[in-house]
Formats: C-alpha cells, sequence, structure tokens
C-alpha cells in the first residue's frame, strides 16, 4: 500500500512513505505491550490526564499546521479543517476533566460490599479514514488513552502527513513511547495484527466492504471490534418548516466537507409537492452557485474531492441513476480543471428500483425526493440498510421527536443536520454498524467491567440457587 500525499486541487504527488517493514512493526508492538505492561496504565488517571492536556493545548497552538496538512492531503476547506482541529483539542480536554468520572467504582444498588470497578485491556488496534485526519483519531485516542489502554493506529494511506503530525504531537505532549503508535501497515499486516494475541480489540471507521472483514476476522479470534461505517442520512422537511433556515441547513448538511462526511445529508425528503419544488429550486440555485477554488483559499466555496477514485466512483453512480430513470437537476459532471473536481450535483425522480435509493453517496451529490405525507416520508428515510444518522425539521418539536422516534438511525438531531461534539454519542446501526464513541459510551467500548463481590471473612458458600 502505496502512503503518499496527492494534492487533490492538482492531482500532483507531493510526497511519498514507505510501507512499514515486518520487522518495525514486530518491533513496534514490542515497545506498546512493554508499554502497556510497565507504564501507561499504571500512571493514575490524573497523570495521564495531563499528558492529554497537554496534548489538547498542542493541537490549539498548532492548528493552523496541522489544518494545513489536512487541506494539502484531502482537499478539506482551510475553515473547516481548522475547526476540525478545534474538535479534536475539546475532545482531548473533555476525556481528561471526566476520565476519573467515568471510570470509578460503581457499587451495585441493593447488593452490600458488590462494586463495579473498570480496567483497561491492553491494545487498541484502531484502523481509520481520511476525511477527517484529525477528529476520527481524537474519538478513539483520547478515551481510550485515559482509559489506560495504549493504541496502535493505522491511518488511511492518503493522508500520511496528518498521521505522523498527531503521533508526534502525543510525543511531544509527554506520552511515552509505545502509548500511541502510528503504522504505515498494508492490509495484510493489519490483518496479521488483528491475530496478534497482544491486540485485545479493534476500532474500524470506513466502508462497509473494510469493516465487514476486519469484524470477520477479529471475531473468529474472540476479540471485540467496534465499527463506524458508513451512511445514508436523511433529512426530512415536514409541511411546517421555516423555509430559508431549513434550507440553510440542509446545503450544510450535503455540503460540508464537500459532501464526503458518513454523517452527510445524503438524502432530502420533502413533504408535499408544492414546498418540495421551492426546497428544490432553492438548492438548485445554492448548489449552482458554488465555485471551485484552492481549498487553502478560505473565500473557495467548492473545494476538491479527496481523490481520483473517489471522483470517478460518484461519476459512476451518477450514470447508473441516470440510466434507472433518475433526473438531473443541476451538475452531474467533472469539473474541467486541474484536480478532482465535480459540479455540486442533485438528483431526482428516483425510483426504488433506481441502485442509489439504497446507496450511499459519498461526496457533493444529493438525492432528492417529494413524498405526499409524514408516513411516506418516515418510509422512504428507513429504505436504506444504513442507520447513521438522521434530521428532522419541524416547527412542533414534539412531532419531531415523534418521528425522530420512528427512524431506524443511532442518531436523530431535530432542525440541526447530524454534527457532534465530545459529549454526545457517536454510532449507528444497521449496515453503519455497532458500538459507540465519544461520551461516557465512547470509553466503556474497550474497558474490562470487573464485578468485585465482597463477603466477610468466614461467610458460608452460597446456596445451591445462587451458583453460576
Amino acid at each position: 500500500m502505496a502512503y503518499r500525499t496527492i494534492n487533490p486541487a492538482t492531482g500532483k504527488i507531493v510526497k511519498t512513505y514507505d510501507d512499514i517493514s515486518d520487522a518495525a512493526l514486530s518491533k513496534a508492538m514490542d515497545v506498546a505491550q512493554a508499554c502497556y505492561e510497565n507504564d501507561w496504565p499504571l500512571r493514575s488517571i490524573a497523570q495521564r490526564a495531563e499528558v492529554i492536556h497537554a496534548a489538547a493545548e498542542l493541537m490549539r497552538r498548532n492548528r493552523d499546521r496541522l489544518a494545513s496538512l489536512a487541506t494539502l492531503e484531502m482537499g478539506k476547506p482551510i475553515t473547516e479543517a481548522k475547526s476540525e482541529v478545534t474538535l479534536s483539542a475539546d475532545i482531548f480536554d473533555y476525556y481528561a476533566k471526566m476520565a476519573e468520572t467515568f471510570l470509578k467504582p460503581r457499587p451495585i444498588p441493593d447488593v452490600l460490599n458488590a462494586t463495579i470497578e473498570t480496567f483497561s485491556l491492553g491494545i487498541i488496534l484502531g484502523v481509520e479514514p481520511w476525511n477527517f485526519p484529525y477528529y476520527q483519531v481524537a474519538r478513539v485516542a483520547a478515551p481510550q488513552l485515559m482509559a489506560g489502554n495504549v493504541l496502535v493506529i493505522k491511518h488511511a494511506s492518503n493522508v500520511p502527513q496528518a498521521a505522523l503530525a498527531f503521533a508526534q504531537m502525543l510525543e511531544e505532549a509527554g506520552a511515552p513511547k509505545g502509548a500511541y503508535t502510528n503504522i504505515f501497515a498494508s492490509t495484510d499486516q493489519v490483518g496479521r495484527l488483528i491475530e496478534d494475541t497482544r491486540v485485545r480489540g479493534v476500532t474500524v471507521t470506513g466502508s462497509e466492504g473494510a469493516g465487514a472483514a476486519i469484524a470477520e476476522r477479529a471475531g473468529r479470534k474472540l476479540k471485540k471490534s467496534v465499527l463506524e461505517l458508513g451512511g445514508s442520512d436523511p433529512l426530512l422537511i415536514l409541511e411546517d418548516a421555516p423555509f430559508e433556515a431549513t434550507l440553510d441547513n440542509a446545503m450544510w448538511g450535503r455540503m460540508n466537507t464537500t459532501g464526503q462526511s458518513c454523517t452527510a445529508s445524503k438524502r432530502v425528503i420533502v413533504v408535499g409537492k408544492e414546498r418540495g419544488e421551492q426546497f428544490l429550486e432553492g438548492l438548485r440555485i445554492r448548489m449552482s452557485s458554488l465555485r471551485a477554488g484552492n481549498p487553502a483559499d478560505p473565500a473557495t466555496t467548492l473545494a476538491p474531492l479527496s481523490s481520483d477514485k473517489v471522483m470517478t466512483g460518484l461519476l459512476q453512480q451518477i450514470e447508473s441513476a441516470k440510466a434507472a430513470g433518475a433526473k438531473v437537476v443541476t451538475g452531474g459532471s467533472r469539473i474541467d480543471r486541474p484536480g478532482f473536481y465535480l459540479e455540486p450535483t442533485i438528483l431526482t425522480d428516483i425510483t426504488e428500483h433506481n441502485p442509489i435509493y439504497t446507496q450511499e453517496l459519498f461526496g457533493p451529490v444529493l438525492s432528492f425526493y417529494i413524498v405526499e405525507s409524514e408516513e411516506e416520508a418516515i418510509k422512504v428515510a428507513n429504505a436504506t440498510p444504513f442507520g447513521l444518522g438522521a434530521s428532522v425539521f419541524t416547527a412542533n418539536l414534539e412531532r419531531g421527536k415523534e418521528v425522530a422516534r420512528r427512524i431506524e438511525s443511532g442518531m436523530v438531531y431535530i432542525n440541526r443536520p447530524v454534527w457532534s461534539a465530545p459529549e454526545l454519542p457517536f454510532g449507528g446501526v444497521k449496515n453503519s454498524g455497532y458500538g459507540r464513541e465519544l461520551s461516557e459510551l465512547g470509553i466503556g467500548e474497550f474497558v474490562n467491567r470487573k464485578l468485585i463481590n465482597v463477603s466477610a471473612a468466614g461467610s458460608p458458600p452460597p446456596s445451591d440457587h445462587q451458583a453460576g
């Protein structure tokens, strides 16, 4: 696997890195295991928090440099890249502050002298994606390091400089060697790591295929996995939703990170024919007004896609959709300029027999539906193998909550697109994966919740009905 920086705005290779050798990988695992056995989990929570707080401060201090790397490597608009760095620092601070509360022993109600105590597991292997090169790693690293685990991270092959910068930042913050290890590993090497007895859990953010393959291999070795996979998030617009504010939110939900987000609003579903046509026209005007430019320029309104592969795949999906009867309202073509730029695209007239009815569109391509009723909107929203996030827009908040409860997803936001914060759990259902990151739930995925039940010396043995 070639780890290399290719500038998406030009298509040119900037820098390349070699895969890690088997010998170097073996040594890295030895160092990580030694760190786990002799150092990191033996430190107090407060001592670990000092390192994590320091890492957060380094992220903020180096925000511009870190953001520039993300923009260079995957084309993220510079303003959004800076926001990502800030969010990542907030996640580190959150877990450094809250870990003691999350990890403290908890008595079991109505059982005298029985408590649940929390212990680390060992080495956690993370396989991370390119679309949020800092945030995706931060939401794994911060909670798991605070829990006392150590991490070996295989980042995406197109963001090697961001991966190295993240690892360097933790080292400068005082993390001991082996607490956090970045590896430029091949797919085969990752497979062998999953089977390494020292790896006690695997967390993956990526495609359905990658997640299923890794989970299957981990399962055969009886290792827990957490999967954060794709999404085809619906954005439902009910009859009473305020027009302009909803339009603003729909644009942000679809176009943030140039649409390359698992939780992007990929399907807009409007109740009512007249309102649907009004929203469609509003979105058409806004999307067609975006102009391609250098993502490092804050004035740019349309950034490139992350790679030629992503762009080519989207163009193929658009052609397949058209062949199955979909109508292109705006866009649909590659932009004639260097780099990986695609016209913002809206597709309508999508029937349940169209391939994109159930597919994920990972980029600036929006599926648009007009339905006659709330019931039909919910049906379309759930007609997908994915179940990550969803949004419901309405002036009636109670009605919005009722609709939200009927949508098959791990997260539903009312009157906002799906977004992220350290204290809010993140994760999905169905083919979007399982497990949760962030909040208290995120720190509990790879720990041993151990029962400690104390009886007085000289107590009699349990009665028969208490046997395990």
